[in-house]
């Protein structure tokens, strides 16, 4: 079940951003993550969440945050990927936005394959000035 963030899924949302983020980025150190956590922690709940909940043991699987129209993040348990999660968070979004953008690393190929299947296109390159990492601004636009 989709459901909004409540104020009590902290914990869980961020051992998910955590593990995900070594995880999938494996080319930026640990450390940059870890040293995040506490800023992130903070300023998490001030975004848009909407959790992904195994109903059956009542355990938060993944998540995904919004600022607006931009995508902070989609982050799905390490062990319950690519089994639909992602989507079906996306999907829950894009029923209620017209336009959503994003960021993403571009030697994270998993997610862009992902976005590209999900009709987001690549509008630009960048570099992230924190990891100097190149990356990717996608976008998608719901079609009339």
């Amino acid at each position: 079940m989709i459901r909004q963030y409540d104020e009590y899924d902290i914990d869980a949302l961020m051992k998910i951003w955590l593990d995900t983020n070594i995880q999938t980025h494996n080319f930026i150190s640990s450390d940059y993550w870890c040293s995040n956590y506490d800023m992130v922690r903070k300023i998490l709940p001030y975004a848009e969440i909407y959790v992904y909940q195994d109903d059956s043991v009542k355990q938060i699987i993944g998540f995904i945050g919004l600022n607006g129209n931009y995508i902070e993040g989609v982050f799905v348990k390490e062990t319950m990927q690519s089994k639909g999660i992602g989507k079906m968070l996306l999907d829950y979004v894009k029923n209620f936005k017209t336009t959503l953008t994003l960021i993403v690393y571009q030697k994270n190929k998993k997610a862009i394959r992902f976005y590209l299947r999900e009709k987001f296109s690549i509008q630009s390159e960048n570099v992230d000035d924190n990891t100097e990492e190149k990356e990717f601004i996608m976008v998608w636009n719901r079609q009339i």
